[in-house]
């Protein structure tokens, strides 16, 4: 066992990648362990789970999540439903695909969307504001055409006060 942990220290020297060396020890490990067991003890689900949980933190896991997808190793076709439920707990956004140029216009499109919608909100403030101003408007042509009725009225009141004095002179003679 000793003689195997040197030689696994020694693959970590040389291959410098603490994960692959990690997960290379810990199914090493558990295979031996498998052997010390009889048969009935190694298909107890209680003592080899499929699935370990256990707690981390959040910060610590996202920086090292992207540092995975960064350097190309978190694709695997390991866990993919735990990686997505991962990604999406984690709030990160993540094309499997390696697709640059598609997620680069996929989140131009959402741009273009969103200044779409505000322009659209603005539009339809623009077209209430430009309601009332016709609404003003008329009133405004209904308040001037009714001052312009109103003129000529009192032009007409002028006239007929006026020919009323010339009466009144004339049977004053």
């Amino acid at each position: 066992m000793n003689l195997l942990i040197g030689l696994l220290n020694n693959a970590i020297e040389e291959d410098n990648n603490r994960v692959s060396y990690l997960i290379q020890k810990a199914e090493i490990l558990a295979e031996i362990e498998l052997f010390y067991l009889l048969p009935h003890q190694r298909r107890w689900q209680t003592w080899f789970p499929e699935v370990i949980h256990y707690y981390a933190d959040v910060d610590k896991t996202r920086i090292e999540i992207e540092r995975l997808i960064k350097e190309g190793e978190w694709d695997n076709k390991e866990f993919i439903k735990m990686q997505e439920k991962l990604l999406e707990q984690l709030q990160i956004k993540h094309n499997p695909n390696g697709n640059v140029v598609i997620s680069e216009k996929l989140t131009a499109l959402e741009k273009l969307e969103t200044s779409y919608h505000e322009k659209l909100e603005k539009l339809d403030k623009l077209e209430t504001i430009k309601k009332s101003y016709h609404e003003k408007l008329e009133k405004l042509d209904k308040l001037e055409t009714l001052e312009k009725s109103h003129c000529e009225i009192l032009n007409k009141l002028e006239k007929l006060n006026k020919i009323e004095k010339l009466l009144e002179e004339m049977h004053a003679k």
